[in-house]
């Protein structure tokens, strides 16, 4: 199958993209590669830099699915531009739906959040409970899963919706903001955790290679089974209150410090069930949120993560990118900074 996942070069994409060509599919990218591009050295990836708000349709030619996992990534980075994080991964979300079903694109499968949920109302959120979504990346999800089930709704256009849980765990294009993976770094490289928000507040947690998996699985299952459909992706086992997470990291790194900044309640706080995704499609989980602990640690140990990498933390290599395009625009003359 020729898939094309938009994203691709990120967090979830650098795992996704090597795991669908091992599965035997022809595999493009579409990606503003704003972290860098992974696949310099894998031929079988080709790698396209463009934006979803302005890509040329032709490359759809031909492609039988598309995996979406592209977009402004994590709260703060939403909310540095609302109207950039709009019109990525909202405007671009849709033309980018839109130009595949036209392109004939049979299978969609997009990457929503349990973020959703927003402040939830009870215990065990299913795929059927009310969405309440408090961050500008939330609503952008909830808007984006309206318009697949709703005006673009077909069936010869096969979409699903995959609610993934917070997700951690090594990746080629690695995030040092999602909470397993900087509480690690932080005890690792500081030997302290600062919990916000209280910490009694609940977050479902995934691995970034289940997280594939579960892509590749939404990808080729029976359209019976999940055109329409909507899954939450995690594990019940891995709903874990925000300060038990702390004390996990800090059990795993001995001498850590566990601390409370003074920060108001976190008005996300969702425990999420996985039941459904298990039922329908036959799908769980492999690993575990200590697995990721230990396989983070140990990349830290030998070298193979650089904890000061400026592309692994989105908001900061935003920041630089949009001073680089300030300095540019003012010094640049005819599109030229020091060549003549």
């Amino acid at each position: 199958m020729h898939v094309l996942v938009a994203g691709g070069t990120g967090y979830i994409g650098s795992v996704l993209c090597p795991l669908l060509v091992e599965k035997g599919h022809k595999v493009t990218v579409l990606d503003r590669m704003y972290f860098g591009n992974p696949f310099t050295k894998t031929p079988e990836i080709t790698a396209v830099r463009g934006d979803v708000r302005s890509f040329d349709p032709a490359i759809l030619r031909g492609v039988e699915a598309v995996v979406d996992v592209s977009g402004i990534s994590n709260d703060p980075s939403c909310e540095l531009e609302p109207e950039l994080t709009k019109g990525v991964n909202v405007d671009g979300g849709k033309r980018l739906a839109r130009y595949a079903k036209e392109a004939g694109v049979r299978r969609y499968v997009y990457s929503s959040s349990c973020s959703v949920y927003g402040h939830g109302e009870g215990m065990g959120l299913t795929e059927t409970s009310g969405r309440h979504p408090v961050s500008l990346y939330a609503r952008a999800k909830a808007e984006m899963e309206d318009v697949l089930f709703g005006e673009l709704k077909s069936a010869s256009f096969e979409v699903t919706a995959l609610r993934l849980a917070t997700v951690f765990g090594l990746a080629p294009r690695m995030r040092f903001d999602l909470a397993v993976n900087v509480m690690t770094k932080n005890a690792y490289v500081n030997r302290r955790i600062t919990v916000d928000g209280g910490g009694r507040q609940w977050r479902p947690f995934v691995h970034v290679r289940d997280v594939a998996d579960a892509f590749a699985l939404a990808m080729v299952s029976d359209a019976k089974l999940v055109n329409g459909e909507v899954f939450n992706v995690g594990s019940t086992n891995n709903n874990v209150q925000i300060l038990n997470l702390a004390f996990r990291v800090r059990d795993a790194i001995p001498g850590t410090e566990v601390v409370h900044a003074p920060t108001d309640p976190d008005l996300r706080d969702y425990n999420v069930n996985f039941d459904k995704i298990q039922r329908v499609l036959d799908y769980s989980t492999k690993r575990t949120i200590d697995d990721g602990i230990k396989e983070i640690l140990e990349a830290l140990k030998d070298g193979r993560l650089d904890p000061d990498d400026r592309r692994w933390y989105t908001l900061k290599q935003y920041l630089f990118l949009r001073e680089a395009e300030r300095v540019h625009a003012e010094m640049a003359l005819e599109g030229r900074l020091l060549s003549s």
